[in-house]
């Protein structure tokens, strides 16, 4: 009798965690692999740019940080090319499905044992704007309500809507960055997946600047003086995600540092001191994946957060070889530790995403194993 009350208290009253079982990153085919040298031609050959277009996109993709091997849907390089639905949902279908299906197979788990998906009419359907660690958050709050549930996340950069034709300069930048790229993430409560789980989730911290107006416009949709979409970046972007940053890791702080450090940083900020304490995070963290932007945020990171270059490796090889996927970059760069065999058991990783709003967002996983090399990964498909 004991042992079936153990059971139940175990299975139905205990509190439940948040598992990650398993992930996949798309790696796209060679059709849609493109060299920096291939993307000026690319544009110069469209005629959608001027010369002065031309010019600065190359400048900024000589400093950029991403190397010969990323990733664009050529359509948007065909004259005359607009935005349109058609050409964003092909790209959508391409890198979602392909990530999706990698990670079914990886987990052996069926569409019909996920209660959180958008596949069909009796799974609760949720679609979300905003970075990966925004939608792990939310996947988790759905859990907590359904017990005993698995969830799919999917995030991807859809380069045919951020994609500019214009000559602003501020609107021009995006282009030399985000390149295709998804990745797929299941997610569980059920007790016993523990035991074949890849890591436990431990901390979510959200920061959102929204209300204050300069964070808000400094990256946000808007059109130009000849009518062209474009998502333009504010030269008031270092200083609104600096800002950002510094909540968020202060909320973060108390939950993952331990007590010396948290006293070294509340004594500097109660004494009103013009430079802050800045807490060692790398006696909370093994490891950290910061979202892949451009080499100038990975250098700020760096500096701001003193990290090693070993902390770092991970951005800047996700950054070299795919460019910025935008909410999927944080996913690459955990399956490029993972192919180095960098992760064992107990060691902390510490997530750390941002974007328009402006936001600022952290996710804090325990890997409950050592993790051996995949089966499929991107980084470990053959250079071609």
């Amino acid at each position: 009798m004991f042992y079936y009350f153990s059971d139940y208290v175990y299975l139905h009253i205990t509190p439940r965690s948040t598992y990650l079982l398993d992930f996949a990153c798309y790696l796209p085919s060679n059709d849609f692999k493109v060299s920096n040298a291939e993307f000026i031609e690319l544009a110069r050959k469209s005629g959608n740019f001027d010369d002065t277009a031309i010019e600065f996109q190359n400048k900024v993709l000589k400093n950029s940080g991403i190397g010969e091997k990323t990733y664009l849907p050529k359509s948007i390089f065909i004259p005359g090319h607009k935005i349109n639905l058609n050409n964003g949902r092909e790209e959508a279908a391409v890198v979602i499905f392909g990530a999706v299906d990698d990670l079914l197979a990886a987990t052996g788990i069926q569409t019909r044992d996920i209660k959180i998906l958008v596949l069909r009419h009796d799974i609760h359907s949720f679609n979300l704007g905003g970075m990966g660690v925004i939608a792990i958050d939310l996947a988790k709050d759905l859990l907590d309500a359904h017990p005993g549930s698995n969830a799919l996340v999917v995030g991807t950069e859809v380069v045919s809507f951020t994609w500019y034709n214009g000559k602003d300069k501020d609107m021009l930048f995006p282009n030399c960055f985000f390149r295709m790229g998804a990745a797929a993430m299941m997610l569980s409560n059920q007790h016993l997946d523990k035991w074949r789980a890849k890591y436990e989730l431990k901390q979510v911290v959200r920061t959102h600047k929204g209300m204050d107006d300069r964070s808000f416009k400094c990256i946000y949709k808007k059109e130009d003086s000849e009518g062209k979409q474009g998502l333009p970046l504010s030269k008031d972007l270092f200083e609104v995600g600096g800002h950002a940053l510094k909540a968020n890791i202060t909320t973060l702080g108390p939950l993952v540092l331990f007590f010396s450090e948290q006293l070294l940083f509340f004594k500097t900020l109660l004494s009103k001191k013009t430079k802050l304490y800045i807490p060692d995070y790398k006696l909370a963290f093994e490891h950290f994946c910061i979202l892949a932007a451009s080499k100038k945020v990975l250098d700020e990171f760096q500096k701001n957060l003193e990290l090693t270059d070993e902390y770092m490796e991970a951005s800047r090889k996700t950054l070299e070889r795919f460019g910025n996927t935008s909410s999927s970059s944080v996913w690459y760069q955990l399956a490029y530790l993972e192919a180095k065999r960098k992760i064992k058991k107990g060691d902390r990783l510490c997530q750390i995403t941002f974007g328009s709003g402006f936001k600022c967002n952290s996710i804090v996983w325990k890997a409950l194993k050592s993790n051996g090399t995949p089966k499929k990964i991107p980084w470990l498909e053959p250079s071609t």
